[in-house]
């Protein structure tokens, strides 16, 4: 092979490379971190990969298959001398979250009348005006794709980036910002004066302006939990001065934990106040800060990579599960992610879904007719403690799509058991795979339907996602890959499955 030719060789393949990479939305870090994982002598460092994307290197045989297998490509398809499809060319723009609609006439959309019927239109559908905040925050968030970058930086500032943080490293930096933590085994009674009906379970703490964090000394035996709590307030000092503005931390099964990153809020009132609007929007900042400050974005990304996602990393880390879960719709290099927090029989606490998937929620409320084959409810209805992984075909509008999530049983505070649930949308990562995700999804769909709604993975399907897998480094895809598929809906009116299982869930 000539000079020239071979210059033109690894420039194709150096842009292949670097459009994969972008496409999968890893880092140059990330990937070299991949390959060291899969072949440390042999992986490229990352101002090496940065010369071979360039084209300005030649990656050895040995550092190509180590690429090769990490895209889960053939080394071929990076030496044919074909410049890469338009077809699987990054595409930018695409944020994968909620959609949006053209509002037309427009004037009937200004401040003005929105800010006039928005009260109206809540009272009429029965939503709160917690609800209403919550909701908008959700869309706010997975139009961002949850990437929050100022509150990330305020985090790292303060925690310098160390993880594990023991309780004793947050109680200091609590001295040293002024705070003052006190604890309470009886709640008191200026507390309780400041109790709403949404209130009703076990108080974990509360903040008293200007620098006193009031705890539950219940929380001393629960360190996870305390460590969230104090990185909550340090949060609410750091983002707000302290300035009181701050909902009380509750657990229960009837009682709303107001500072989840997703909650949505369940109070009695549909009258809509503008604090409301404000104490959401406080919770969500100071939530999303704890998880910053517990689990730092750079370190916990390289954790989750070393440990192939899996949530067991809360051990580790010293946090509790939906810490990591909740994380990890941040951090990860793959954006399209879902979580739910629900409890029993269906009462939806929290959802992120990043990847717009339909909810089995109405006006998030439990429906009359939820599908109970959605992972979420099969655990709930389960008394495993373990963790379970699930395929999933799901129609969205008119196409169907594939998906996968770990679910996993825990207790609350107070002793309630709920069901934690993170998935992914398999879509998008089959796409950037250049394989045709709706006819994938279309086979599987079809497969599951003439097996009654669940069906064993066909191997050729299967192989499909294990590649996925091994891209995306879920090793509970990989998991849920071995167990049968399911066909899961959001309403169990509008069932795809024949018979259908609306009047018959014997078979759940």
């Amino acid at each position: 092979m000539s000079k020239a030719s071979s210059i033109r060789n690894a420039h194709f393949l150096g842009t292949k490379i670097r459009n994969l990479r972008k496409r999968n939305n890893l880092t140059m870090d990330d990937l070299s971190s991949r390959c060291v994982k899969l072949d440390a002598e042999s992986a490229p460092s990352v101002s090496y990969l940065s010369m071979i994307e360039r084209g300005k290197r030649h990656p050895s045989e040995h550092m190509l298959r180590v690429i090769a297998e990490v895209f889960q490509k053939d080394v071929g398809w990076f030496l044919d001398n074909v410049p890469e499809e338009s077809a699987i060319a990054p595409v930018k723009g695409n944020k994968g979250g909620v959609t949006g609609m053209t509002l037309e006439p427009g004037f009937l959309f200004s401040k003005e009348i929105l800010q006039n019927a928005i009260p109206e239109m809540l009272s009429q559908t029965g939503v709160s005006g917690r609800q209403f905040a919550h909701l908008l925050i959700r869309a706010h968030q997975e139009n961002n794709q949850n990437h929050f970058p100022e509150l990330e930086r305020a985090a790292e500032n303060v925690g310098k980036k160390q993880m594990p943080l023991s309780v004793e490293a947050l109680m200091d930096i609590c001295a040293n910002m002024g705070l003052k933590i006190k604890w309470f085994t009886r709640l008191p009674k200026a507390a309780q004066s400041k109790m709403t009906v949404r209130d009703s379970g076990i108080v974990r703490s509360y903040f008293d302006a200007p620098a006193t964090i009031y705890v539950n000394k219940v929380m001393q035996q629960q360190p996870e939990r305390l460590k969230y709590d104090l990185a909550l307030y340090i949060g609410h000092k750091v983002l707000h001065e302290g300035d009181g503005v701050k909902s009380l931390m509750t657990t229960g099964p009837k009682a709303e934990e107001t500072v989840s990153d997703f909650s949505l809020g369940l109070d009695a009132s549909s009258a809509l106040n503008a604090q409301d609007i404000v104490h959401a929007w406080r919770d969500f900042e100071c939530s999303f800060f704890a998880g910053a400050l517990l689990c730092p974005k750079v370190p916990f990304r390289r954790l989750l990579e070393q440990k192939a996602h899996d949530i067991s990393v809360a051990e580790m880390v010293g946090v509790t599960t939906s810490t990591v879960m909740r994380r990890m719709t941040v951090v990860s290099s793959y954006p399209h992610w879902h979580y739910f927090d629900a409890y029993p029989p269906g009462r939806l606490h929290a959802v992120y879904r990043g990847n717009g998937i339909p909810l089995p929620w109405g006006n998030m409320r439990l429906v009359q007719d939820p599908c109970q084959h959605w992972a979420v409810f099969r655990m709930i209805n389960t008394d495993s403690n373990a963790s379970s992984a699930q395929i999933s075909v799901l129609d969205v509008g008119t196409e169907p799509r594939i998906y996968c999530c770990e679910s996993v049983k825990v207790s609350d505070m107070s002793g309630a058991g709920h069901v934690l649930c993170a998935g992914i949308d398999v879509n998008p990562a089959l796409t950037a795979q250049g394989v045709d995700a709706s006819q994938v999804a279309q086979s599987l769909k079809d497969a599951c339907i003439a097996g009654g709604g669940s069906v064993a993975i066909p191997e050729d399907i299967k192989n499909e996602l294990r590649q996925i897998a091994k891209l995306l480094n879920i090793a509970w895809l990989g998991r849920g890959i071995e167990k049968e598929a399911r066909l899961i809906c959001p309403r169990s009116g509008a069932c795809p499955r024949s018979p259908s299982c609306h009047t018959d869930m014997s078979g759940m």
